[in-house]
């Protein structure tokens, strides 16, 4: 189907010097100069930055790093010690709540040696 069409030329759009635009041939326009090559910066930064002023800041050596450490582990031990907490807690409502079931059934089974073992023990 495109064997009876004309070869392709390279045809241009160009803007004369009163603002028309036209079609010309690129072979009959001026050879264009080349742009000289963009110049690309790049920066690459290969290492963590420098941390010398926190390190300054917070003092050298060891107490920077015992400043860090309470940091970061404040919070830890914090939460450590209030889980131990409500733990301990627990156990000891539990072991109330027993020691009270305990009492209130020796007290209703036990006789009158029972009661009376009872009352001494709330004299003292």
């Amino acid at each position: 189907m495109d064997q009876h069409l004309p070869a392709p030329r390279a045809v241009t759009v160009v803007q004369l010097p009163d603002g028309t635009y036209t079609y010309t041939d690129a072979a009959h326009l001026p050879a264009q100069q080349q742009a000289a090559p963009q110049q690309i910066v790049q920066h690459i930064h290969q290492a963590p930055p420098d941390r010398t002023v926190q390190r300054i800041a917070l003092g050298s050596g060891v107490g920077a790093g015992a400043v860090a450490a309470g940091v970061y582990f404040g919070p830890l031990l914090v939460a450590a010690l209030t889980a131990m907490a409500a733990n301990l807690a627990m156990l000891a409502f539990l072991a109330a709540v027993m020691a009270w079931g305990v009492v209130t059934v020796v007290k209703s089974i036990g006789g009158n040696d029972t009661k009376a073992a009872s009352k001494s023990l709330r004299r003292k």
